[in-house]
């Protein structure tokens, strides 16, 4: 029932345009993005970061080649963007760089702004965190968990895009692998059981007060898209939305027989359908608008995916013989795949769990930092390398920002 009702709510935002108004994850859409010294501009300012094992950082300007060095970080285990910020996670804390490109999505249009980039205050705690961030960069919030200590805590993005780090909200659980993920004004929080493996989610208001749950054993992998918020669970996944103040959390279970379960998803920034790899033979879609999966099988194993969910349905996901292959999920086609591009950075233990896919609305980006270089990959021809690319910082950790 509720889908088509957020399909309602979506096209008056898109009639509403830049009037303003609540986003169906609750983010405000008035104020366009817009922040005191920063340029608006006509097109997207696509750039890549890169960051090597030792914290060494650059930025390649996708549109004319310039090259910036940034500060250097504390080595991460694990590095995650929104399409602005970049939060590299090691096991004492999380460092911030603001790329200082982002998009404002206003759901019908988009606004496009460049500043300059700059390192933004770090924030401390217990054990690698698990980032989960909201689709704007300047309002709304990011969710931080650490799970050696259990802290949960959300910072607010306005105050990021001055350089200013603070926390809207912060709570204590009990430490897991868990979650903290911006919805609305609030969070949704993972919870323990008995052990100290996560059995639900909580959505929880600004102060920190349960407003509703739902079982979800072993969360994981948030994401949010035009929907709503989704978090993975053993056998399905949980999409959040709001109803004015009032959260709404569905479940979706995996058809029977399903395979493993997606631990993690990935899709361009803003699209209703996220990749999810399973059990690595294949690659789960989860439709947030249909609420509905499809098991897209790949013709070798996979060891990650990302959705473009543009008009051809493109998937894109790196195989594990190095391969990048395209697939059309409405078909579930192989419509094209590389060489063994990177076999070597798959080899090597070191490297191989940084490999990433990042697409925008024409091209995929793939770090192959064993070999050194960045493949641009023209998912709609395909799979062709468009280009090859040699950024300053050997690419161990990828991330394309300005989306």
């Amino acid at each position: 029932m509720y889908p088509r009702k957020l399909l309602a709510t979506i096209g008056l935002l898109a009639l509403a345009g830049c009037a303003g108004g609540p986003s169906v994850t609750g983010e405000p859409v008035s104020g366009h993005g817009a922040i005191e010294g920063a340029a608006e501009v006509a097109e997207p300012q696509l750039h890549l970061v890169a960051i090597d094992a030792k914290g060494q950082s650059s930025m390649l300007d996708l549109l004319d080649g310039t090259e910036t060095g940034l500060d250097a970080i504390t080595p991460p285990e694990t590095v995650t963007t929104d399409g602005r910020y970049v939060f590299a996670a090691d096991d004492a804390g999380v460092s911030i760089i603001d790329s200082g490109v982002w998009t404002w999505d206003h759901v019908d249009h988009f606004h496009y702004y460049r500043s300059q980039p700059r390192a933004l205050p770090r924030l401390d705690g217990d054990g690698v965190a698990t980032i989960s961030t909201g689709m704007l960069s300047t309002a709304g919030s990011t969710g931080v968990f650490f799970p050696t200590s259990g802290e949960a805590v959300l910072l607010d993005n306005k105050a990021l895009s001055q350089g200013e780090l603070t926390e809207t909200l912060r709570l204590t659980v009990d430490p897991h692998a868990g979650l903290i993920a911006p919805l609305g004004e609030g969070a949704l929080v993972s919870r323990t059981g008995e052990g100290e493996k996560a059995i639900q989610v909580d959505a929880v208001d600004d102060a920190g007060t349960t407003l509703a749950s739902h079982a979800c054993e072993a969360a994981s992998g948030s994401i949010t898209t035009r929907v709503g918020l989704v978090v993975g669970c053993a056998d399905g996944a949980v999409i959040a939305t709001l109803d004015g103040d009032t959260p709404v959390l569905e479940h979706v279970p995996y058809p029977a027989d399903a395979a493993a379960p997606a631990t993690t998803f990935q899709a361009r920034k803003g699209r209703p359908t996220v990749a999810g790899i399973g059990d690595g033979s294949g690659v789960w879609l989860l439709d947030t608008r249909e609420s509905s999966w499809q098991w897209l099988k790949t013709s070798t194993p996979v060891v990650t995916a990302t959705a473009v969910d543009d008009a051809g349905e493109h998937v894109v996901a790196v195989g594990e013989d190095g391969t990048i292959q395209v697939y059309d999920a409405g078909s579930g086609d192989s419509i094209g795949a590389t060489k063994p591009l990177l076999a070597s950075t798959l080899a090597d233990p070191a490297v191989s769990g940084s490999v990433g896919v990042m697409v925008d609305g024409q091209r995929a980006y793939v770090n192959a930092s064993a070999e050194g270089v960045v493949y641009e990959i023209d998912y709609a021809d395909a799979a062709r390398v468009a280009r090859t690319l040699e950024l300053a910082t050997q690419p161990v950790h990828l991330m394309e920002t300005g989306r």
